[in-house]
């Protein structure tokens, strides 16, 4: 059957009891150009070696806002390299520099925010799927995240029709941290995204 006539409620109710490697092999078999996001924040290696363990060669597109934490490039740099990460990265078109004399680092209640967030995150992120036209998109999207991925399950279509699966959906942050040390994977909490500034916001890029 084809992702387009895929019966979302019934998909969900199959893969409800499957395990997150499971699942991805299910979607694989669905998919003829996967690929996985991902912005190195936390539990992010999880999701990373879940997909690229069954398909080495996924595409794994990185969108750098620019303003990420050495921390978090650091983490990045020894993921990218542990698990031989196929990196597609995407940044701004304009560099942070110049961003913050023309529009510094907007609250959300600066009305420059959608502008700020529309440069150093949309844009990329739809410049990456547009160049990549992916039909299958691997996430680490997991319930009790915010309002919106609760109302998700473990298979969505984005808004473009891109079939979205998040192997980890049902996860907590202790069965993730279980997985990163079974596979001997590190974690990283000091990511800093610019355009959310509360864990419980999206983005923009889900909705």
């Amino acid at each position: 059957m084809s992702i387009e006539k895929l019966d979302l409620v019934a998909v969900n109710k199959e893969l409800k009891d499957k395990t997150p490697q499971e699942i991805v092999t299910w979607a694989l078999s669905k998919a003829n150009n996967p690929l996985v996001t991902t912005n190195f924040r936390p539990y992010e290696g999880a999701i990373l070696h879940l997909v690229v363990t069954q398909k080495e060669e996924m595409k794994v597109i990185w969108c750098d806002t620019g303003y990420n934490t050495p921390q978090t490039y650091k983490h990045a740099e020894e993921l990218i390299h542990q698990l031989q990460l196929n990196i597609q990265l995407y940044v701004p078109k304009q560099t942070v520099a110049h961003r913050n004399i023309t529009l510094g680092l907007p609250t959300i209640d600066d009305p420059n925010h959608v502008v700020f967030t529309e440069q150093v995150k949309l844009e990329p992120f739809k410049r990456a799927m547009n160049e990549h036209q992916p039909d299958v998109w691997f996430t680490n999207l997991r319930k009790g995240q915010t309002a919106f991925r609760d109302s998700i399950d473990i298979v969505s279509k984005s808004k473009d029709g891109i079939l979205k699966v998040s192997p980890f959906y049902n996860y907590s942050d202790e069965e993730l941290d279980a997985y990163l040390k079974e596979h001997n994977l590190a974690n990283e909490f000091k990511y800093f995204d610019p355009t959310k500034v509360e864990s419980n916001r999206e983005c923009g890029l889900h909705i």
